[in-house]
């Protein structure tokens, strides 16, 4: 296993880039819940909870394909650089507006709306630097260790967080994440990796390539049932992250340092998944773990929801943060390992529209429900729908280990 998951680190551009990545993750995180009670402090609302999440989620609905398709015409890493460059300059007005006393709930509406813009440019790129930068045998340990870095920094961030905040107040975490996305960009500076090959696409339009990355998932039995499967949980369970301020202040009566555990235990459970499917290293039987994964959401998500108290809130969302990563980094290993490279940036982008984009959607739906049904039985509802479409969705199992675990290179139809 120390073999396996050490042996990506001897690719100088793969630690570049965690080792780069890694603080930012962090300091991503520290932000996330500074401007998450930043919001709640200035409304007590879940609506605006909604509202300031789908600001930061909802482009990548739209812009996802787009920039996918981009990526696939230009050199990633160039792509990368830029949009990170662009996130350190918005944690740098955040920390620069709330200084100056000018950060109302609107302002932190469109400066979460300046991320969402960027990220989906940011992620389509990202997605499709790691198989660049490691053979193509490494690509699920390298694929799965870089979540668990940034799972890791999901109970670290918060944790800081925790301690920054009644100290220095929320701009404290802004300040940081402008230093840890400094300290980013500076890395990816240091990578140098070969420009990639592209076909000339002569009176071809970004539209078309568009098209044709669609049709592409939509035609293979190994990708679109699983992108289905993580629409519905992205949609219906993971908005209740976007809402744990709401949980901290309002269900458990705990205030930032609440929000903090909760958070936390969420990325330590999300950690440990993560590098368990690094050191599992194989697609074979993964599609269960998927399966697997995603009933366990369900099932600790309505652990969370009836949840006496915030200690056992905390172990639960600690479980849900395990079985949500599971399903998501075992979806990710799978489909990228059998991407031809020429519709990589394409594909994942719609993987990066469904993982990021798809929760705006949901949270914006929940904070609506509720502000009129209450937290807890919005996501009651919510887990039931879950369940419906985890049983359902069963029978397919075969077909998808069948071709999915088998790669691209495989022999045999991938259409269905």
């Amino acid at each position: 296993m120390a073999i396996s998951l050490t042996r990506v680190f001897a690719h100088r551009n793969y630690a570049w880039f965690v080792g780069g990545g890694g603080p930012s993750y962090v300091t991503s995180w520290m932000q996330r819940v500074g401007v998450g009670w930043l919001a709640w402090e200035l409304s007590h609302s879940p609506l605006w909870l909604g509202i300031v999440a789908a600001a930061d989620l909802a482009p990548m609905l739209v812009l996802s394909p787009f920039a996918g398709a981009l990526t696939d015409r230009h050199t990633p890493l160039n792509i990368v650089r830029r949009t990170e460059f662009l996130l350190f300059m918005q944690s740098v007005a955040l920390f620069v507006f709330m200084t100056l006393g000018w950060l109302n709930i609107g302002v932190l509406v469109a400066l979460s709306l300046w991320s969402g813009l960027v990220y989906p440019f940011h992620q389509a790129a990202r997605h499709s630097v790691v198989p660049a930068i490691v053979p193509r045998e490494e690509f699920a340990t390298a694929i799965a260790l870089d979540s668990a870095l940034f799972q890791v920094s999901r109970f670290i961030g918060p944790s800081i967080a925790a301690i920054i905040i009644p100290l220095a107040g929320v701009g404290g975490t802004f300040f940081a994440h402008a230093i840890g996305s400094a300290w980013y960009v500076f890395s990816l500076f240091k990578m140098d990796v070969a420009a990639p090959k592209r076909e000339p696409r002569p009176g071809r339009s970004i539209m078309m390539d568009v098209k044709e990355g669609l049709a592409f998932v939509g035609n293979d039995i190994g990708i679109w049932p699983l992108f289905l499967l993580l629409s519905i949980a992205s949609i219906l369970l993971r908005p209740i992250q976007d809402m744990m301020p709401g949980f901290a202040g309002q269900v458990f009566d705990s205030g930032a340092v609440g929000l903090a555990w909760l958070t936390s235990s969420m990325g330590i459970g999300a950690a440990v998944s993560a590098v368990w499917i690094a050191s599992r290293g194989r697609l074979k039987g993964l599609t269960i773990v998927v399966y697997a994964g995603f009933l366990g959401l369900i099932l600790s998500t309505v652990a969370f929801l009836v949840s006496p108290n915030l200690w056992i809130g905390t172990i639960c969302t600690g479980l849900s943060g395990f079985t949500l990563n599971t399903m998501s980094t075992s979806i990710q290993a799978l489909v990228q390992s059998s991407l031809p490279d020429n519709m990589r940036g394409r594909v994942m982008s719609l993987y990066g529209m469904i993982w990021r984009g798809a929760p705006a959607v949901g949270a914006l739906v929940a904070g609506l429900a509720a502000e009129k049904f209450g937290l807890r039985a919005t996501f009651e509802v919510a887990a039931g729908i879950c369940f419906i479409v985890w049983a359902l969705a069963l029978p397919l199992r075969g077909r998808i280990a069948h071709v999915a675990e088998r790669g691209r290179d495989a022999p045999g139809s991938r259409r269905g």
